[in-house]
């Protein structure tokens, strides 16, 4: 019992290399691994548990600058907010929803305002702002941190929603202070990653109906996605397919009573007019000539801005919405029968509304991401498994030349190697994709490791011999203090890199960072405890 408690660290060393064993090769410990989780390319046939970037399994890359201009320091409040966007976006005849105040606030001492769209120059915004009586200090390219912030929720959920599972999203800095979004998809095909990302997925609901000036018609968004509470699956309706959406309980009066007020209390069916004019016009305001006062209206489903369906209201829908009764059962059927491919179209609307639009597009003809070959990143595991065997090989050869004493030489090696099986037991627990600069971080602790089990090592050896326990513990302590220092070092030295949005460059630094952390709490005291016995054995 006194020999296990003297030993402890070594017995802490076996259980986290058991624990890593567990870790990296059964099945669904990690979360997701399991035989039931979802297809990703980035698993590695099952084998172990470890999860691989595209350098490894193959896959796509894109990095790409989000799309937009923004003026800095306009002191908008909140309250003004709602105006100033749309009497910006009325100004530069644009969308609202390409314009985006952000009001001071707790957050942000000085408001600003971004449009999202290729078509407006720096000037043009400055000269609507100073139209609304604003004074911005600075109009440069780009999006405010939130957007920035906004759009990696708005595709990681859109990726997680669709097919592309596995992929991940950050925001990468490069050269000349720019931002690039960068989406990762293991082992998935570049076009595939493009047509997902290439609209920013805006699904709009509009009332068409009479009353505007000169006997043109208004259209009126009615029916937002924050107003809804639920997203059906698409469902083959009739001849053609559609999405079933549940109003929120807060939402499905005033949604009823917009209906009735726009004239489909009654139910008819769709007038007839230009679906075209759709899209040239500001929702809210007239567009015209189309209807006569007396011809009926109709509800106009768009899709990054291109008409979908436009439908009339059946007599049970105009007469639920009349009576109250839909706020009952708030189900409104978002039909696609009328587009070209009515089922892909039902299933992008869906993607859509589960997963929100973009807040901006992002400009992919900028593009600065790569694809690889799944065949080319297998050879890359291979020489990386290969280059990792020959590093061990030339540490243990270069150990050995030093000590030329087994029983020194093993239990170092061991060590080291016990210390990079413990970081893939942690890299597969939490499922980090491993790249090739991750690779080489590990090489790195393979060396920084050895080193400090040398300084260990020497401290204790060459200065004669050890002739109790509490000389061993003195020698081994000053050894542990430099290798202390040296290990806040690195840690010190490689935070930068692992804080800040840098790419590859991170994964290395925080492999780096965990692999130096394992061995100064774990395997560096659990090598002094089995030079302590083999030193003392030999008095």
């Amino acid at each position: 019992m006194s020999t296990l408690r003297e030993n402890w660290r070594v017995t802490v060393l076996v259980a986290l290399l058991l624990t890593s064993a567990i870790a990296l090769f059964v099945p669904g410990v990690p979360p997701g691994t399991g035989a039931d989780a979802p297809e990703q390319g980035s698993t590695s046939e099952q084998l172990t548990n470890l999860n691989y970037g595209i350098q490894l399994s193959g896959g796509t890359r894109l990095r790409a600058p989000i799309v937009g201009i923004t003026a800095e320091n306009v002191n908008v409040t909140q309250a003004d907010s709602t105006q100033l966007e749309q009497t910006v976006a009325d100004e530069l005849d644009l969308d609202t929803v390409d314009v985006r105040v952000r009001p001071i606030s707790s957050e942000r001492s000085t408001g600003a305002v971004e449009v999202v769209t290729k078509n407006v120059t720096h000037q043009e915004l400055r000269t609507a702002l100073e139209n609304s009586g604003y004074q911005p200090t600075n109009v440069r390219d780009g999006v405010t941190p939130e957007t920035r912030r906004q759009m990696v929720e708005a595709v990681d959920e859109k990726l997680r929603t669709s097919a592309l599972s596995g992929a991940s999203v950050q925001i990468v800095n490069v050269p000349g202070g720019q931002h690039f979004l960068s989406i990762t998809a293991p082992d998935r095909d570049r076009e595939e990653l493009v047509d997902l990302l290439n609209e920013r997925g805006t699904v709009k609901i509009y009332a068409v109906y009479p009353g505007g000036e000169n006997g043109s018609f208004v259209r009126e968004e009615v029916l937002k996605r924050s107003q809804m509470s639920d997203i059906s699956a698409a469902n083959r309706e009739g001849v053609g397919w559609a999405v079933y959406i549940t109003v929120s309980p807060d939402a499905a009066d005033g949604f009823a009573q917009r209906m009735v007020d726009a004239g489909f209390g009654d139910g008819a069916p769709c007038g007839n007019y230009n679906h075209s004019d759709i899209q040239q016009t500001t929702a809210g305001e007239s567009a015209g000539p189309a209807l006569s006062n007396d011809e009926p209206g109709c509800l106009v489903h768009t899709l990054n801005g291109e008409v979908v369906t436009a439908r009339g209201v059946t007599p049970g829908l105009g007469e639920s919405f009349a009576n109250g009764d839909f706020a009952n059962d708030p189900v409104y059927v978002m039909q696609t029968g009328s587009s070209e491919n009515p089922a892909e179209t039902a299933s992008e609307i869906e993607l859509n509304l589960r997963a929100g639009q973009l807040p901006a597009p992002l400009d992919l003809s900028e593009d600065s991401g790569s694809s690889l070959d799944p065949a080319l990143a297998e050879q890359f595991k291979q020489n990386s498994l290969l280059t990792g065997l020959l590093a061990v090989l030339a540490v243990s050869l270069v150990v050995y030349m030093r000590y030329k004493r087994a029983e020194v030489v093993v239990p170092m090696v061991a060590t080291a190697l016990s210390e990079v099986f413990i970081l893939l037991g942690f890299v597969a627990f939490v499922q980090y994709p491993l790249n090739l600069s991750h690779l080489a971080g590990f090489i790195a602790v393979i060396g920084t490791g050895v080193d400090d089990l040398i300084i260990i090592a020497d401290e204790i050896l060459q200065e004669g011999e050890v002739e109790t326990g509490r000389v061993f513990q003195s020698r081994f302590r000053k050894a542990f203090w430099v290798i202390g220092a040296a290990a806040a070092t690195t840690i010190m030295a490689m935070s930068p890199l692992m804080v800040l949005p840098l790419g590859d460059l991170s994964g290395f630094a925080i492999i780096t960072i965990v692999g130096v952390l394992i061995g100064v709490l774990v395997t560096r005291p659990a090598y002094g405890d089995i030079l302590r016995n083999l030193v003392l054995d030999e008095d």
